[in-house]
């Protein structure tokens, strides 16, 4: 099982991709590559940052400094197509405010913000020359039967269209913000092992298939297929499952999330969203609050205690991040 020779699989494209070039799931005669072992495909050890934040960065028409950087104005402002809000909230003696967002309880709608945010920065910081698959292609593969634009693949799209596709995905399926998360994480996968980059004219089929995956990973309920063809009526089932083995495949089947990872694309998230202003939301501590956070606190506090010391050092998937929810402290 720990031999990463035990499995060869063939190989998604040559090695060079042009853009639009056709997927072929068969792939070439004699031509195979070798699938590593799962601890070895997600390098840890370098500590470096998630590409997303990475490429947010590097913004050239920007001298390297991100749209959206606060000035000395306040009200909401629009820059580059990234919407977001100028006025905080500050904790005084009187009053305290606390972010319910926490990594293992994000805000649904903060999160998704952020993580369109990501995509945006994938598809404005993308590389002069574009390299995509046809399965990916919005041309090729439709999703509404309305006629695709000529310059649908040159024209960036803003931050809040790339927002509203996926919350319109989000609210239909009733998915997680750490689903989101997930997404994330499966998108920077899929165009770093296929060699592809996100751009106008592929990225809303490459969010697509993350958020089809991702669902079916962490959700215990998973959406069908089916069920995303009654929320974008125009797709077929068999287009789905295609576009599901596609991600897969070019994925290496390597859907498995460590904590670690988690961890890092959620700060990272939260890093993004400070640089531009996506401010989450701050609500005043209540004396209820205050004690339903003490209550939870002792929870935890036992809980970890009573905890084997051996295990802490065993690798974790993503779902040992988020504590089961329906264990609700009891406060007397």
């Amino acid at each position: 099982m720990g031999n990463i020779q035990c499995c060869v699989l063939p190989s998604p494209h040559g090695g060079h991709l042009t853009k639009n070039e056709p997927y072929d799931r068969t792939g070439l005669a004699n031509e195979s590559f070798e699938l590593p072992h799962i601890s070895d495909r997600e390098d840890l050890s370098n500590h470096k940052g998630t590409l997303f934040l990475h490429r947010s960065q590097s913004n050239p028409g920007n001298n390297g400094t991100f749209p959206g950087r606060r000035t000395m104005s306040t009200g909401s402002e629009k820059r580059n197509g990234i919407e977001g809000t100028l006025t905080r909230k500050f904790s005084s003696c009187s009053t305290i405010f606390l972010d319910d967002s926490t990594v293992s309880q994000p805000n649904l709608k903060s999160t998704i913000k952020c993580v369109a945010l990501a995509i945006y920065y994938h598809i404005k910081n993308r590389d002069r020359d574009v390299r995509s698959l046809d399965i990916f292609d919005e041309k090729a593969h439709p999703l509404t039967h309305d006629p695709v634009p000529d310059y649908y693949d040159r024209v960036d799209p803003e931050h809040r269209h790339i927002y509203k596709f996926i919350k319109t995905l989000f609210h239909a399926a009733q998915l997680t913000a750490e689903c989101a998360i997930i997404t994330l994480v499966y998108l920077e996968r899929l165009l770093t092992y296929a060699e592809i980059d996100a751009y106008p004219g592929n990225w809303k089929r490459i969010l697509l298939g993350a958020i089809l995956l991702s669902s079916k990973v962490w959700d215990d309920q998973a959406v069908w297929n089916v069920d995303y063809c009654q929320i974008l009526k125009d797709i077929t089932v068999e287009d789905m499952n295609e576009l599901e083995r596609a991600f897969l495949e070019l994925l290496q089947f390597n859907i498995n999330v460590p904590s670690s990872v988690y961890a890092k694309y959620y700060f990272d998230l939260r890093s993004l969203a400070d640089a531009n202003d996506l401010v989450f939301p701050l609500e005043p501590l209540s004396k209820e609050r205050a004690r339903k956070l003490e209550a939870l606190s002792v929870t935890d506090d036992d809980r970890f205690r009573d905890l084997n010391p051996s295990n802490l050092y065993r690798s974790k998937s993503a779902d040992a991040v988020t504590p089961t929810r329906k264990n609700m402290a009891i406060i007397s």
